[in-house]
C-alpha cells in the first residue's frame, strides 16, 4: 500500500511538470530538439553502408533518419526520462545483435533502444530492427519503419545484415512480450531461437539488453481473441488507451559470444537460455536502480 501511494504521488508530481509544457512547447520538443545539431552530427558518423542517394538495401535513408531523433528526443528526455548505462558495450563497428526483452502494447522500447545507440556518444549506430508481417499492411508505417532502419523479421533479411556488418535489434519473445497482460509484467516470455542460429550462423557477438519501465506504460487486462481473429493480427489487447510516463531504465550488458553445432537444437536452446537469464539479471538491475514505477 506505501509503495501504491509513492507511485501515484510521483505520477502527480511528473504530471503537473510534464503537462505545464504548452502543446508550442512540445511540438517544438518533437520537431525542432534542442542541439538538433549535435543529434544530425552523429548521423554522419554512422558506419552503415548507404548508396550515392542516402538508402542502403533495406530501405534505410540517412535523412529519413532525423524526424526519428527528434521523436525519439521528446520520448527518451521529457517522456520516459530513459536512464541508459553500459552504452561502451556495444561495438563501435562491425556485426552485432542486439537482443532485448520485449513489452508495452507499443514498440515504444524499441524505439527508446534505437534512440540511445544513434545518440550514443561513445560509439553511434544507426541499427537495423526486426518487426511482424503484418506491420507492411499498415499504410505508411512499413515505409517510415524502413527509412528509420527497421524491416520484416525474416532470417535471410538478417543474416545478410549481419554479413553487410550492420548493428541488428532483435526482440526474441516478439508478439508473446509486447502483448502480454499487466498481471505478467517483468516475466520473460518464451524465447525463439532465431536470432540464436543467426549469431552461430554469422559469428556475430550479442549484446544482451534489459529494459524496465514500459511494462507499465500501458495497461493490458487481456486480449480479446475473437478481435484478433477478425483482425488477423498477433494480438488484440483489452487495454486502457493511455501512454503513461513510466520511468525506463536501460542496462546493456557486455558481449556474448557463441559457437557451437546450430544443428543440435538442444544445443540452441541452452545458449538462448543463457542469453535469457542474462537479460533477466539486467532487468532485476533496472528495477532495483529506480525509486518507483515513475521515479
Amino acid at each position: 500500500m506505501k509503495q501504491l501511494i509513492k507511485n501515484i504521488t510521483h505520477f502527480i508530481f511528473y504530471s503537473l511538470s510534464l503537462y505545464s509544457m504548452t502543446f508550442k512547447e512540445i511540438i517544438q520538443q518533437i520537431t525542432k530538439p534542442k542541439e538538433v545539431e549535435v543529434s544530425h552530427d552523429f548521423i554522419t558518423k554512422f558506419p552503415n553502408k548507404v548508396g550515392s542517394y542516402g538508402y542502403d538495401p533495406w530501405g534505410f535513408n540517412i535523412n529519413g533518419i532525423k524526424p526519428f531523433v527528434g521523436l525519439g528526443r521528446f520520448f527518451y528526455e521529457n517522456y520516459f526520462r530513459v536512464e541508459t548505462h553500459g552504452l561502451e558495450n556495444i561495438p563501435k563497428q562491425g556485426r552485432c545483435l542486439i537482443i532485448a526483452n520485449h513489452s508495452g502494447q507499443l514498440p515504444l522500447d524499441a524505439m527508446m533502444l534505437g534512440y540511445s545507440m544513434v545518440t550514443n556518444k561513445v560509439s553511434p549506430r544507426a541499427p537495423k530492427g526486426m518487426y511482424e508481417r503484418f506491420v507492411p499492411q499498415v499504410p505508411f508505417i512499413s515505409s517510415i519503419f524502413s527509412q528509420w532502419g527497421g524491416t520484416v523479421g525474416d532470417p535471410d533479411n538478417c543474416i545478410k545484415m549481419l554479413e553487410n556488418e550492420e548493428a541488428v535489434m532483435v526482440f526474441p519473445e516478439g508478439a508473446r512480450g509486447i502483448s502480454k497482460p499487466y498481471k505478467k509484467k517483468y516475466q520473460l516470455q518464451r524465447f525463439g531461437l532465431g536470432f540464436m542460429y543467426m549469431a552461430l550462423q554469422t559469428k556475430s557477438p550479442i549484446i544482451p539488453v534489459g529494459i524496465v519501465g514500459c511494462e507499465e506504460s500501458i495497461i493490458n487486462f487481456g486480449n480479446m481473441d475473437a478481435l484478433q481473429k477478425i483482425l488477423k493480427f498477433p494480438s488484440a489487447p483489452a487495454l486502457i488507451p493511455f501512454v503513461f510516463p513510466t520511468k525506463v531504465i536501460m542496462n546493456f550488458g557486455k558481449p556474448m559470444f557463441f559457437k557451437g553445432d546450430a544443428s543440435r537444437e538442444y544445443e540452441v536452446e541452452a545458449m538462448v537460455d543463457e542469453v535469457k537469464k542474462e537479460i533477466k539479471l539486467l532487468m532485476n538491475i533496472g528495477l532495483a536502480q529506480r525509486k518507483s514505477i515513475f521515479m
